[in-house]
This record gives C-alpha cells, sequence and structure tokens, in this order.
C-alpha cells in the first residue's frame, strides 16, 4: 500500500515525520533511485527508499523508552556542536530510537523516546492534551505568586492554557513547586517563573501521559510495557 514517504521513515524509526519532510526537502531521499519529493508517496514493500544512498532498515517492533534525562545533555539524536546528545545515552536500546517532545539541556528528568513516527506525532499534537508534570526549585517565592502562575499568561505573543501548580515544600529560601501542563511551549515553565521575578535552580519531569519517572537513576533506561503503551496510543489522533 502506498504512503507518504514521510510515514514511512517515521513509522521505521529514522525520524520523526517533520525532520523526514526536512530530508526530503534537502534531496537526501530516493525512491528507486529518484530524488524524493514532498506530498510524493511510495510503496514501502516494493520501491526502495535510500536516505544518503543507505536503504531503509526492516520495519522494527514498535518500542518506547523511558530516559531519566541528566541535566547538561541535549535533546537530539545528532549535534553538529559535538555536545552530549540523548542517543549516547540510549545506544545500547538496539532500536533505532528519537525523542518525543524536548527538555531543555539545563533541565532533567522524564523524557520519552520512540520509533513510532505516528505515536509520537499523537503524543505532540495539542489536541492530545497529555498531562506533564514538573518538579520545579525556584528563590524569591511568596505564596501570591502561586496564584498568579496558575493564572493565564501571554509569552512570547502566545496566549498559554492554564496551569496547575501547588507548593510541595521549602528548605530556607528555596521552594519546591509542581506544575502540570497540558503544553509544552518552548521553555515555558522557565518563562512563566522569569515573568514572575521566580529565579529557576532546578527543573525536572517527573510524568509524562501518565508514564511515572519513579526511581529510575539518572541516565538510565527502561523499555515501557503493553500495558504503558497502550495508554500512551489512548486519545485523539492528529490528521494527515
Amino acid at each position: 500500500m502506498r504512503c507518504r514517504i514521510q510515514k514511512i521513515l517515521s513509522s521505521r524509526g529514522v525520524a520523526s515525520r517533520r525532520t523526514a519532510e526536512k530530508w526530503i526537502a534537502e534531496g537526501r531521499v530516493t525512491v528507486n533511485g529518484e530524488c524524493a519529493s514532498l506530498g510524493s508517496s511510495a510503496d514501502p514493500e516494493n520501491d526502495v527508499i535510500c536516505i544518503d544512498g543507505v536503504a531503509l532498515p526492516c520495519e522494527e517492533k514498535r518500542v518506547v523508552i523511558a530516559l531519566n534525562k541528566p541535566r547538561g545533555y541535549i535533546t537530539t539524536m545528532h549535534d553538529e556542536k559535538g555536545r552530549k546528545t540523548v542517543a549516547e545515552l540510549v545506544s545500547a536500546c538496539g532500536y533505532h530510537v528519537f525523542p518525543i517532545g524536548r527538555l531543555d539541556m539545563e533541565s532533567d528528568g522524564l523524557l520519552l523516546l520512540t520509533n513510532d513516527g505516528d505515536l509520537a506525532n499523537r503524543l505532540c499534537h495539542p489536541s492530545g492534551e497529555k498531562r506533564k508534570t514538573y518538579r520545579v526549585r525556584v528563590q524569591g517565592f511568596s505564596e501570591a505568586l502561586a496564584e498568579r502562575l496558575a493564572q493565564p499568561m501571554t509569552i512570547d505573543g502566545y496566549a498559554l492554557r492554564p496551569v496547575e501548580v501547588r507548593k510541595i515544600g521549602t528548605n530556607g529560601d528555596e521552594t519546591v513547586l509542581e506544575f502540570v501542563l497540558t503544553e509544552g511551549r518552548n521553555r515555558q515553565i522557565r518563562k512563566m517563573c522569569d515573568c514572575c521575578g521566580l529565579r529557576v535552580l532546578s527543573l525536572t519531569r517527573v510524568q509524562y501521559a501518565g508514564i511515572a519517572l519513579g526511581r529510575l537513576p539518572k541516565g538510565a533506561w527502561r523499555i515501557l510495557t503493553e500495558e504503558e503503551l497502550a495508554e500512551l496510543s489512548s486519545g485523539p489522533c492528529k490528521n494527515e
């Protein structure tokens, strides 16, 4: 059955659809020796699809990996600047995976990776409204700011959805807050805190779409169970 080429690439775990579209636009993808174009389709069973002259790998079993990303690692599989990437941490998993969403370099905690492009699109699409929970250690907190953080905010010209915020505890002049988001704009929590005069000391994602970080050590990963995969796969799907 013929499918869009970017969908084939993402289903084989070599890239997300967005990255696949970029590769196609750059002329790196060929079908039966001819350069592919955006919007074109192919038959994955009968056509020879190559990336940079290398044939597409055989279809893998669908897998999702939970990684406890340490600070200092870039959420990408390749970095032209030579910085440490999450690819180094999951290189022994045996699958061609890529990150679902992002965690910035200074943040740590739960990061999901998969070889299923459709699942990645579903989880990242705003219509999915998947809950993401973060523990954030800050300085400068006052009780009045809790209500302000939970109110609608506009950052970088974008009206954010309401965020759940509650205080977990204090230690001297430091306060631990829990943020629950149903979207994830670029560096959203850090920008929200900055707007309220809070200094972020650490930011850890502890849960994503019902999957908990738990006691997974820093830099370690595990493969999700079939039950966890079923939970992740539920909910609306982005249209083609």
